[in-house]
């Protein structure tokens, strides 16, 4: 396999499992006094719901390609305006949501790009084989 082909093989899913660890540690703020252990955990379980919607994509994505690419892409796309109005409305901020934007969800549209750029290379190299 040439260099640059491994490189877009193993770049998407990097990114995405770091993307995807990041996401899941805000289910940390399930742990807080009061609540009985059986309750945090119950909470914490909750809390990781979209990362384990994430890592099932993820599994998509490495086995069809484009077909998770698209789906990431979308994802990132979609939820964009959702958690930018979410946090515009908590801090009044356009510059500090469009942050919370460049780290929660241009992850996920970079990953589904990458994706897509490795199924086209791929394809490409083994056309020209």
């Amino acid at each position: 396999m040439k260099t640059s082909i491994t490189v877009f093989h193993w770049l998407p899913r990097i990114i995405c499992i770091l993307a995807i660890l990041f996401i899941s540690m805000f289910a940390l703020d399930a742990f807080e006094p009061g609540p009985t252990l059986w309750q945090q955990l119950g909470a914490f379980m909750m809390h990781l719901i979209p990362s384990f919607v994430l890592l099932a994509l993820l599994v998509v994505a490495w086995n069809w390609e484009l077909i998770g690419g698209i789906i990431f892409a979308i994802i990132g796309l979609a939820l964009s305006p959702i958690i930018y109005i979410h946090n515009y409305e908590m801090n009044h901020s356009i510059g500090m949501s469009l942050g919370i934007i460049a780290v929660i969800t241009f992850p996920f549209v970079v990953v589904g790009i990458l994706f897509i750029v490795s199924y086209k290379k791929k394809k490409k190299d083994s056309t020209t084989v």
